[in-house]
């Protein structure tokens, strides 16, 4: 198995690259040469979602100290319960079916779910695990780091191979290109490691809201709007704000770590990994004037590993290279262009700010807010799209730092700039109703899906200050900090056990 990963790495890495480039380049003009003719053009607007999980030890037969560490999903495990694999070993992620922006499309979003979860879950227990929804997972496997279960590679033939890595060639290949660093390191406050693979990535989970735009041309208006949303709304979801308690520098004290440490260290360690001093590929992105610019940027963006793509019969293998490249496009709102037939090709946004949430409806009311937003804003021409990017960009990375304690600028409906937590989450929280009325949902409806956030709003608590206050208080009782981290996530493992797929985050308040 390892000799055969190892020579598909050799394959790709022997692919030419100009030659990659100039197809990608080519395959633009297609893109755009279908955007004139109206192939991404659709009737409505079309939601869609991507859920990541990482498993868990949980079964009668496992020590105490094995409660809840993190496990191995094996790969049948994964094709029985029809997830799809993701970076690490540990990983598994849930794509649903894309539906109309509707009462009755989000209800199907809901309700896939639900019952895809529900029966992963059954399958999962049977193999004495738990699929989690957290964005960072801080319980190494039993007996093991979490240092070297990330850094932990074998090297066949000249190649380099994460040991706990899924066979997935082009993640592998990144550690052996001739551009590749010789370590890649996660940087966070009282943090510092490296690894010989980009296997330290697979510490974070996230949901990614898919928004696919009725009309392609008018990509670049709702495009501004969502860059201008993405602070407050990661400001609301965040919950990474604690690593695997033995990647802390040694010297660093419990005390440094709660003052320093970011509210969603998932931002963090995503950039660091994968950007390189030649090429920031994961970033806030700019904006863009027109549509066709968007294509142009995925063209034009430095690619990690070219490989080579087959040409099929569906409709965007006319373009294969360039969604090829699009994978490693890694922005944290990115433009995407593909379809398996013209009727069914689109242009939408995918919204990659948001971490894995402690509940279903958690994760169900981001993707409704962003949908609304979209609806609402540019319908509304709400005057918060004049908002700098530079302000923009300010906001986003405040609200990775300190979350809902974050200062964010924002422009009301009034056309008034603010600063006021509470004005600005009102404003930009009736506007994501607004916008799930508009597309049909009563206004009780409406309010079932923006509520979780409204509360979070109003409490100014996210899972993030629910498990800074887990470990506070843990220390405060006298537990070492590896302790209070390491109870703190098998609490927030319990209490999702009793909230995940009937339940509200605020319900553990």
């Amino acid at each position: 198995m390892t000799a055969d990963l190892a020579e598909r790495v050799r394959d790709v890495l022997d692919v030419d690259a100009e030659t990659f480039e100039a197809q990608a380049r080519a395959d633009a003009e297609v893109v755009k040469e279908g955007l004139r003719d109206g192939a991404f053009d659709n009737h409505q607007a079309i939601v869609g979602f991507e859920y990541e999980f990482y498993a868990v030890a949980d079964g009668r037969w496992r020590a105490d100290d094995e409660a809840y560490a993190l496990s191995r999903v094996p790969r049948r495990l994964l094709e029985l319960i029809g997830f799809e694999k993701e970076l690490g070993l540990h990983n598994a992620e849930m794509p649903t079916s894309p539906q109309p922006l509707s009462a009755y499309g989000l209800r199907a979003q809901e309700s896939e779910v639900k019952a895809r979860l529900a029966a992963a879950l059954d399958c999962a227990r049977s193999e004495g695990m738990r699929l989690v929804s957290d964005a960072l997972w801080t319980i190494p496997p039993a007996g093991e780091t979490a240092r070297d279960y990330l850094s932990n590679s074998i090297e066949v033939d000249g190649v380099r191979l994460a040991t706990n890595m899924s066979d997935a060639v082009r993640y592998h290949a990144m550690a052996n290109g001739p551009n590749a660093p010789d370590s890649m390191a996660v940087e966070a406050p009282h943090v510092s490691f490296s690894a010989p693979t980009v296997m330290p990535e697979s510490l974070i989970t996230s949901i990614q809201p898919h928004y696919q735009v009725p009309q392609a041309a008018d990509l670049p208006t709702y495009f501004r709007y969502a860059l201008r949303v993405a602070g407050p709304l990661l400001a609301l979801g965040a919950n990474s704000p604690f690593f695997p308690p033995d990647l802390y520098d040694p010297g660093a004290t419990p005390e440094e770590i709660l003052a320093d440490g970011w509210d969603e260290n998932r931002i963090a360690v995503f950039e660091s990994v994968l950007n390189t001093e030649d090429s920031e590929k994961v970033r806030f992105p700019h904006d863009v004037e027109t549509v066709e610019e968007a294509v142009d940027r995925v063209a034009r963006d430095p690619s990690v590993v070219p490989m080579s793509v087959g040409r099929g019969d569906r409709y965007d293998d006319r373009f294969a290279t360039l969604r090829r490249k699009h994978g490693t496009f890694w922005r944290w709102v990115r433009p995407v262009f593909d379809g398996p037939t013209r009727s069914e090709a689109n242009a939408r946004i995918e919204f990659r700010p948001i971490a894995a949430q402690p509940t279903v409806r958690d994760s169900i009311a981001f993707q409704a807010a962003f949908a609304g937003l979209m609806e609402s804003l540019p319908r509304r021409a709400h005057p918060v799209e004049a908002l700098s990017w530079e302000t923009a960009r300010e906001n986003f990375y405040a609200a990775a730092r300190e979350g809902l304690d974050a200062d964010l600028t924002w422009v009301t409906n009034a056309g008034e700039t603010t600063t006021n937590a509470r004005e600005l989450f009102d404003d930009l929280l009736a506007h994501a109703a607004d916008g799930l009325e508009s597309a049909g949902c009563s206004e009780d409806e409406a309010a079932y899906y923006v509520d979780p956030l409204r509360r979070r709003a109003e409490t100014a608590t996210t899972p993030a200050a629910w498990k800074r206050s887990e470990v506070r208080q843990r220390l405060d009782g006298g537990e070492s900090f590896a302790e209070a981290v390491t109870g703190m996530q098998r609490t927030y493992v319990d209490r999702q056990k009793e909230t995940l797929l009937e339940g509200c985050f605020t319900d553990w308040l």
